[in-house]
């Protein structure tokens, strides 16, 4: 079983023991560069409370989720980005690797599809 989401890598960042190049920041998320890129422009969103996963996500975070596609499309624009991926691993199998709600900006460069 994943590890609850506050000890993640996301949860250390967000309590700041570990360094992160922010580009966004208020009081429901983070946003900050990937340290492993993509794409030229690869930006994780990550919400300040403790979800590990879309799927454990319900009808009292309607609000929050509108908000985090809201600053995923505020910091793609931010970067330059006239398009862009936005993508969120839900779970081992679809490529999740750290278990806390994170969303991907990916872009600057010609994105295929399928993606892999």
């Amino acid at each position: 079983m994943a590890s609850p989401s506050n000890d993640t890598i996301f949860g250390k960042i967000l309590r700041g023991e570990i360094p992160c190049d922010q580009v966004y920041a208020d009081d429901q998320c983070l946003a900050f560069r990937d340290v492993q890129p993509q794409a030229p422009v690869h930006l994780l969103v990550i919400p300040r409370q403790s979800i590990s996963d879309l799927a454990q996500a319900d009808g009292q975070h309607q609000a929050l989720l509108g908000h985090l596609l809201l600053v995923a499309a505020k910091v793609a624009q931010q970067e330059g980005l006239g398009s862009w991926r936005t993508v969120i691993n839900t779970g081992a199998e679809a490529g999740q690797t750290v278990f806390h709600l994170h969303l991907h900006v990916i872009g600057g460069r010609p994105l295929a599809w399928p993606p892999g």
